[in-house]
């Protein structure tokens, strides 16, 4: 039998690099594949982009491409970048929500888009470096499981990814440490194994939000009131894209206590502060629904629910209560529920599905 065949998204990074490794040891048949989804710019402001799209990710990737003697080709998805991730990120901004553009990314860029072209040229299978694993369970529905590190995890951030999606996706970094990979590149001489990990959204590397969306989009939003959840004007604020729900630092408002961003109402560029204990909810709405270990949800069903990629989970009760969208209420108040943000839901070490939390 022919040796499957499998495009590996090389990020130039130490994890992507370690899954070609462990994938052409495994006996497939590995193409090295690096996404250029950077924007038109100059050398230098791609060198300093570095993380998973400048120039220097292409030239890691295509030493240790060459170090592990497989095919190696660069693919451009600017415009399916430029499309499905920084237009919505922007949109998203000004209508006063904080948007994932890391998941965004994985579902239309990574997947979608590579795994299309992928199947194009024969291949069976992509894979990623992502700490995760890719599962069929007992029903016949692929899912993901959580990866052998907890710290490393990266389910959240691919929740989104369908059936299709996954049936053909390997995911071999899951079954490992970050220290273990480490190991592994160092065995065999990788100059990436020391590589820093890339922390920042790969498109705005000074991490100024506000700036990006402005010279992005053309539109600069106008100032607006400081409100209490009773109407009471408390102040000016900058803009609804300098705030998310949660912030503290930056309100410069002088309450006598500490206050925080509760919501952000864009209809009438008023963002509503409160205090600590105002931040927190028991209840949550999402729509946008992605399941994986069930087709759908009926009734209710309990889980664990992460509302942020840093979160723990916590306990809550999920039901419908429309066609795409469920409600979630938790055992525990939560800390600044973010409308934009995914939350994502856990059966176990499983995940069951998930979806975009919305503005009541």
């Amino acid at each position: 039998m022919d040796k499957k065949k499998v495009v590996v998204g090389m990020s130039g990074g130490v994890d992507s690099s370690v899954a070609a490794l462990l994938l052409k040891e495994a006996g497939y048949e590995v193409i090295g594949v690096t996404m250029q989804i950077w924007q038109d710019e100059d050398t230098a402001a791609q060198e300093e982009s570095g993380g998973c799209c400048g120039l220097s990710a292409v030239d890691d990737a295509r030493r240790v491409a060459f170090a592990l003697d497989i095919p190696y080709y660069v693919m451009n998805f600017k415009s399916e970048f430029k499309n499905a991730v920084m237009d919505y990120f922007t949109e998203e901004y000004l209508k006063g929500n904080t948007p994932n553009p890391c998941i965004a990314c994985n579902r239309y860029v990574k997947w979608e888009s590579l795994l299309t072209k992928s199947l194009g040229i024969g291949a069976d299978f992509i894979a990623t470096g992502h700490y995760a694993r890719v599962v069929k369970l007992v029903n016949g529905r692929f899912t993901l499981q959580k990866s052998a590190t907890a710290e490393k995890d990266q389910t959240y951030a691919l929740y989104n990814l369908t059936q299709f999606q996954l049936s053909h996706t390997l995911m071999p970094v899951g079954e490992y440490t970050k220290d273990q990979i480490r190991e592994i590149a160092k065995g065999i001489n990788l100059r990436v194994a020391n590589k820093p990990d890339s922390q920042e959204i790969c498109f705005i590397p000074d991490k100024d939000y506000a700036k990006f969306i402005k010279e992005y989009s053309g539109e600069t939003p106008k100032e607006g009131n400081f409100v209490t959840t009773e109407g009471k004007i408390i102040g000016k604020h900058k803009g609804i894209i300098h705030y998310t729900v949660g912030q503290r630092k930056g309100l410069n408002l002088s309450m006598g206590h500490p206050v925080f961003v509760l919501a952000i109402r864009p209809e009438t560029n008023e963002v509503v502060i409160g205090n600590s204990d105002e931040v927190y909810s028991n209840k949550l709405y999402a729509g946008n629904l992605n399941f994986m270990s069930i087709e759908d949800l009926e009734g209710e069903m309990t889980v664990q629910a992460k509302i942020r990629y840093s979160h723990r989970g916590s306990k809550c009760v999920i039901r419908k209560v429309e066609a795409d969208k469920v409600e979630c209420i938790f055992e525990e108040p939560q800390r600044a529920v973010t409308p934009g943000q995914a939350v994502v839901f856990y059966s176990g070490d499983y995940v069951v599905g998930g979806g975009t939390i919305l503005r009541d």
